[in-house]
């Protein structure tokens, strides 16, 4: 029997996770950190305190709240908001899950001397032949969040535990079901936690800081204006609809250049490539990548690609060149990169800086 800290969000993953520990006999708290709350101080969809809190009391668990709302909006929502004026299209989520998520819940078990942390995530922590510890697909390739996870230290990993990696969400909501758990049916979240509403240039504008970028040109890979565009964080790389200008054949976005304020369109045949090269790189399992070494892995550029063979190596320090067998489209900046081996484990990732 251990003793772990399962993190509630108030949906159904969290709570048939904390459920699974408590019946295999493992002394269990469910933990819930508010990140953030509206003006109306209703909470995000990571953190629904009242529906964490009921399916807590219904499992049989104690359950704690930790107020991480200030660590949140420095490191995570203002990130967001300066990459956005930026150019790039950041990933809120994969940021928070390590230095929000994953340090708070491990410091809050070491303050209940706990063994363990663990998550409502479809994924499978494993520890490899060569003592490293890395995080493998789901066995439903469907709800698989691997990709989200890259950004785990070792540290993290040896303390976490997913015991929804072998289960279709179809199975979990069952489970949910026969333990009579209100939450069984509940819906799941599909946008990024503090814009309920998927508007993200309307919650920049209202919530940054600084100036945001307002009109500007839109251009042809050349240079050629084209017409106006109503402000790079309105746009993302492979975009078509929504462009609000006519051509008369089909655009896409191909490239934001904040230091112009431009937004470059081409013909969908432009948003492919062969090469993409990674920052701020994180290695699981393996330590790293030598000079002149090649890798060979499966890679994928967006949560929702399905991974494609490729060669990595590294071009400098903290840089990485990904080769695809074939083209990808629409890598792009500011989201992250993903390398997968032959058995779906994570080698690691990075975020993507060009294409």
């Amino acid at each position: 029997m251990a003793k772990i800290i399962v993190g509630m969000s108030g949906g159904v993953d969290s709570a048939v996770a904390a459920y699974i520990l408590k019946m295999a006999g493992h002394d269990v708290s469910g933990v819930t950190l508010r990140v953030w709350m509206n003006i109306f101080g209703e909470d995000s969809r990571c953190c629904e305190i009242d529906d964490a809190r009921k399916a807590s009391h219904m499992i049989g668990i104690p359950y704690y709240v930790e107020n991480c709302v200030e660590e949140f909006n420095e490191k995570i929502i203002k990130k967001f908001i300066n990459d956005y004026i930026s150019g790039l299209t950041p990933n809120p989520c994969v940021e928070c899950n390590r230095c929000i998520k994953w340090d708070k819940m491990i410091e809050t078990a070491d303050m209940m001397q706990a063994d363990y942390v663990a998550t409502g995530h479809y994924a499978h922590v494993i520890r490899l032949d060569n003592g490293r510890y890395t995080v493998k697909t789901a066995d439903h390739a469907e709800k698989d969040q691997t990709y989200m996870l890259y950004r785990l230290t070792q540290d993290q990993l040896k303390r976490t535990i997913m015991p929804l990696g072998a289960l279709s969400k179809d199975e979990v909501r069952e489970i949910a079901k026969k333990a009579d758990l209100f939450v069984a049916n509940k819906p799941d979240s599909q946008e990024i936690c503090f814009v309920t509403d998927g508007n993200y240039a309307e919650y920049i504008e209202y919530n940054s800081e600084t100036e945001v970028p307002g009109e500007g040109n839109f251009v042809d890979e050349d240079g050629n204006i084209l017409g106006r565009h109503k402000g790079i964080i309105h746009y993302t790389i492979g975009q078509r609809k929504g462009l609000g200008i006519a051509l008369g054949h089909p655009v896409f976005v191909k490239e934001i250049n904040a230091e112009k304020n431009e937004v470059v369109l081409s013909l969908e045949d432009a948003l492919f490539t062969n090469e993409v090269i990674c920052g701020r790189l994180n290695f699981l399992s393996i330590p790293g990548i030598e000079s002149g070494e090649e890798i060979r892995a499966n890679a994928k550029i967006r949560y929702h690609h399905k991974p494609q063979a490729a060669t990595l190596s590294m071009i400098g320090e903290d840089k990485l060149k990904i080769v695809f067998d074939e083209p990808v489209r629409a890598a792009t900046p500011g989201q992250s990169s993903v390398f997968y081996d032959e058995n779906g484990c994570v080698i690691g990732g990075g975020v993507i800086e060009k294409a």
